[in-house]
């Protein structure tokens, strides 16, 4: 049974050394580009783009003219009308008809070319918007990943405030198997212990769910074993260089969301121009040829002579005398479809003049939807803005904080651990209770929680802050 026992706990240490190694550890930038890669937001974003240039093509190809093509064929019975000669017969026929139109908007209250300028702001504003979904996603991972590596550093710290006070209760226990220390000491150090080993386990579910986090982020599964890269993050200085108007300035210059926004306004501008263009006149120039033919019809060939109408057809005034006719003699052959396509083809060309007088307020009501449109995209443009700004003052405010907080943290760290290094002395002595010195152990504990936690925040802010300049963000 021991035997069993042993054999399974190695087979799970073995297990979980290769889950260890098995786990790939990941850049920052390799995670952005997984992020980027893989997120629907993107993708979407992409196909926008397609669909805005399918648009831009469209509108543009309205310049030219339209060209349309059409034909028919039919099998006639009975009497019917032969289309080539327009007189009536009564056999089976087949006809043939083909016919060739175009036409060329000349003016239509410039409703063509504001259109066009229409789907090129569109177009633009759709890759910017593209490039926003990035940027996004690219905040959202380093946010994760600056979650990820801080909770490491927690843990490493509540690991070793865990290592120190179980060293603390072994003196503790061998003090009160001497007879030096009351059990109370040892029960109260098993207290600190337990509260420890609990505050170990919140760390360690706090790390993996920001490690959950940044995996769904990546599109990747949760139980896909990885890790991450803990680059070598220190704080060179604590100034910030520019003020927040500074910084919104040039992030009014530099960002895609407010390019878009600008030009979603364009847009609509001439979105409502084109409207307008609904109530001017519309004058096009038309053009068609069509042809036909019918097996009914039959093409004459002369022989060179003339003959002599059977019937008069009238008579001399003056002497009756019956007056007929010469008509060229000859023979009926077959006439060819295609041979009377050709010869049969009519043409016509036209300009045609369209005034709108009434059709009950449709392009009146197509103008007013597109004047509201316009000032709901200035809006919009607005919104977007005091976002950014607010963003940024939001960010600068969290740094400067930080900044204070770090330095002020820095300065208590190095108190707290020279006030543990000589409450450690005296204890080890005798000279200071148990109490007194878990006091001091947890205040040195939160002392440097509270500089970790306020370096990453400092890191993490000012990369927002150079990122809004138009920066890339890396560590």
């Amino acid at each position: 049974m021991k035997r069993i026992v042993l054999t399974i706990i190695c087979f799970l240490m073995l297990c979980g050394v290769y889950a260890q190694e098995a786990a790939q550890q990941y850049t920052l930038q390799e995670c952005v580009d997984m992020a980027l890669e893989k997120n629907l937001r993107v993708k979407r974003s992409l196909y926008s783009i397609q669909s805005s240039k399918i648009n831009k093509t469209q509108a543009f190809m309205a310049f030219l003219p339209t060209v349309n093509a059409g034909g028919s064929m039919g099998q006639n019975y009975g009497r019917n009308l032969n289309p080539v000669t327009n007189s009536f017969v009564t056999r089976n026929s087949t006809t043939t008809n083909a016919q060739l139109t175009s036409s060329l908007t000349l003016f239509n209250g410039l409703r063509i070319q504001n259109t066009f300028r229409q789907n090129a702001a569109d177009y633009d504003a759709s890759n910017l918007d593209f490039q926003k979904a990035k940027n996004d996603v690219i905040i959202n991972v380093v946010t994760l990943y600056t979650s990820v590596i801080f909770n490491k550093e927690l843990l490493g710290n509540t690991k070793y405030q865990l290592s120190s006070s179980q060293q603390q209760l072994d003196r503790i226990k061998k003090q009160v198997a001497a007879g030096s220390l009351p059990k109370s000491n040892e029960l109260n150090q098993e207290a600190t212990v337990a509260t420890n080993e609990v505050n170990l386990i919140n760390q360690e579910n706090a790390l993996n769910l920001s490690m959950l986090q940044l995996k769904q982020a990546l599109q990747i599964p949760g139980s896909t074993q990885m890790d991450v890269v803990i680059p070598d993050l220190q704080i060179e200085d604590l100034i910030l260089e520019q003020t927040p108007e500074e910084i919104f300035a040039i992030a009014l210059q530099t960002m895609p969301e407010i390019k878009s926004a600008a030009l979603r306004m364009q847009s609509a501008d001439f979105a409502l121009k084109a409207s307008k263009g609904n109530l001017y006149p519309r004058l096009s120039l038309n053009g068609s040829a069509q042809s036909n033919s019918s097996n009914l019809s039959t093409k004459f060939k002369a022989d060179g002579g003339y003959a002599v109408s059977p019937n008069p057809i009238g008579f001399v005034q003056s002497t009756q005398d019956p007056v007929y006719t010469l008509y060229p003699t000859g023979t009926s052959e077959k006439y060819a479809h295609t041979a009377q396509l050709k010869d049969n083809i009519y043409k016509v060309v036209n300009v045609q003049l369209n005034i709108p007088v009434f059709n009950g307020l449709q392009n009146r009501s197509a103008v007013q939807r597109a004047a509201v449109t316009k000032e709901l995209a200035e809006i919009t443009k607005q919104e977007t803005e005091n976002t950014l700004r607010q963003t940024i003052e939001t960010a600068y405010n969290d740094a400067f904080s930080a900044s204070k907080t770090y330095a002020a943290s820095l300065k208590q760290v190095n108190a707290r651990e020279e006030a543990y290094r000589i409450n450690k002395q005296r204890f080890d002595l005798g000279a200071l209770s148990i109490v007194e010195f878990q006091i001091s152990e947890n205040d040195l504990f939160q002392s440097k929680s509270d500089l970790t936690r306020a370096k990453y925040n400092f890191i993490f802010k000012k990369k927002v802050l150079d990122f809004y300049q138009g920066k890339t963000i890396s560590y």
